[in-house]
């Protein structure tokens, strides 16, 4: 993979955006000669450094798009993709979405790359990456769908600042409520994204949708949501009925040998996922493995994620650097 290909990355100024870049340049996929960073126009022709590295940061408009752009990540809103997007594939691009924008879509794929890469074909312009959280989860369910059937999951996420950019971690470290609903210093805030008429935000009926969507799998969900007052990592505690017992040392084998997962479970020495665990490595970290006591052919565990890496940015740039070697 020695050929750079031209790569757009919009909002490449944000917390994401940047993330990007830098994960672009960590595999060798991409630099100054060969990334293009797009932002408002409040942000055009100012510099982005990123490791070392200055980039020129064009506005998105029209006659800042050109056909020599393989492809094009989009980490600027959901308004932003469905404006801009189809200025990019018509024009023969790629276009990985981290936004909602596309992810209900059932004409666009949402791909989670270690799961259902098989979705995208040489000729799929528009692929959805998903939800920060819905990647936390679905990867460990998928582990366990190979081992019986799911019934129902009941997932609850205890989400970080950064998962609402630059301007949450501003709300976290200045005890501000201009993000939030509430200040988050010293707080958990049960809401994110907007309330739904059921009485679910629009976060939690993400987390219901997207894990059928990528598995193909058709199982109850139920999801809460909740902020809380630390920088980085989304945390979440899972519970799975399954059709037939699973026993825990098959569950920990399972995620012991998939390449995107960190088994980090031994209670006896106090081993389990924390953020300060996921945040020194790209894997999803699970661990508290155990039989749920209550409920037959059920298990408990508990997963952290770098929400900013694997939640958004990694799982697009894997997504294009697996679409290189596949379709390339």
């Amino acid at each position: 993979m020695n050929k750079k290909y031209t790569i757009a990355v919009i909002g490449a100024t944000g917390l994401v955006g940047r993330t990007v870049i830098s994960i672009l340049q960590e595999k060798n996929l991409g630099d100054e000669q060969n990334i293009l960073c797009y932002a408002s126009k409040k942000s055009a022709n100012s510099i982005l450094e990123v490791n070392g590295h200055n980039y020129k940061v064009l506005e998105l408009c029209k006659e800042n798009i050109n056909k020599k752009i393989k492809f094009a990540i989009f980490s600027a809103g959901s308004n932003v993709s469905k404006t801009w997007a189809h200025h990019f594939t018509k024009n023969g691009t790629v276009v990985i979405d981290n936004s909602s924008a596309f992810r209900r879509d059932k004409r666009v794929p949402l791909v989670v790359p270690e799961i259902n890469f098989g979705k995208i074909t040489c000729k799929t312009k528009l692929i959805a990456n998903p939800n920060c959280s819905t990647i936390a989860l679905v990867i460990p369910l998928f582990e366990l769908s190979k081992l019986a059937k799911i019934k129902r999951v009941v997932v609850s996420t205890y989400q970080a600042a950064s998962g609402a950019g630059n301007s949450g971690i501003s709300d976290l470290k200045n005890g501000l409520a201009n993000k939030f609903q509430y200040i988050l210093t010293d707080n958990l805030i049960p809401h994110i994204d907007y309330f739904l008429e059921n009485g679910y935000t629009f976060e939690e009926d993400k987390l219901m949708f997207e894990p059928l969507k990528i598995l193909g799998q058709k199982f109850s969900i139920t999801a809460t949501a909740v902020r809380v007052p630390i920088t980085n990592c989304h945390s979440e505690s899972i519970n799975v009925e399954l059709a037939s017992d699973v026993s825990v040392s098959e569950f920990q084998k399972a995620i012991a040998n998939n390449d995107a997962t960190l088994l980090f479970d031994d209670p006896k020495t106090n081993k389990y996922p924390m953020p300060i665990i996921s945040s020194v490595t790209e894997k999803i970290v699970v661990g508290r493995i155990r039989k749920d006591t209550s409920k037959k052919n059920s298990l408990a565990f508990f997963v952290s994620m770098d929400n900013i890496k694997k939640g958004a940015a990694l799982n697009a740039v894997q997504i294009l650097e697996k679409h290189i070697k596949t379709f390339i």
